[in-house]
């Protein structure tokens, strides 16, 4: 009975530890559009089998996003961004620019961006993080650089000094 009870007492301070998930907090209202992706999808489903479907973008998103958020150079952008909404988004956006049937409901890359105060060097270290996590998901060098070709266009909306 002892024995159980502190079973059961240490998966309750191992639960006590455990962050919760907050939920989005509301935005302003705008026009959802696949448009906003800002990019035109890959015809097919070639490319987001490459990427080992949508559970593939998501582990990418992922790790991409614990990278940045503790990566001294850029977790500073990031401090007062809502994860929760930004994980969802990036995870749709990706999904929808390889091609996977769903709809990008986050903002254009200007508005999104505008108020971030993005530089060239804090883009380019999203990119070195994204291109970490592809790898680390055994994404095809070709497929990573077509992807990446897609998205390098959009560096002018994210950058804004």
């Amino acid at each position: 009975m002892i024995r159980l009870l502190t079973i059961s007492a240490a998966v309750c301070l191992a639960m006590a530890a455990t962050p919760l998930l907050a939920a989005e907090k509301p935005v302003d209202p705008y026009v959802q559009s696949n448009a906003n992706a800002g990019v035109t999808p890959f015809a097919g489903d070639e490319m987001l089998r490459a990427f080992h479907g949508p559970q593939g973008v998501s582990r990418i998103v992922d790790e991409m996003l614990a990278r940045v958020t503790t990566d001294p150079r850029t977790k500073e952008i990031f401090a007062a961004t809502d994860m929760e909404r930004l994980r969802r988004v990036l995870k749709e956006q990706i999904v929808y620019i390889l091609g996977g049937k769903v709809d990008y409901t986050g903002r254009d890359m200007k508005t999104a961006h505008r108020d971030q105060g993005v530089q060239q060097t804090d883009f380019n270290i999203l990119v070195e993080h994204l291109q970490t996590a592809m790898d680390h998901e055994h994404v095809a060098f070709r497929a990573q650089n077509r992807l990446l070709a897609k998205l390098a266009p959009m560096e002018r909306d994210v950058v804004v000094r």
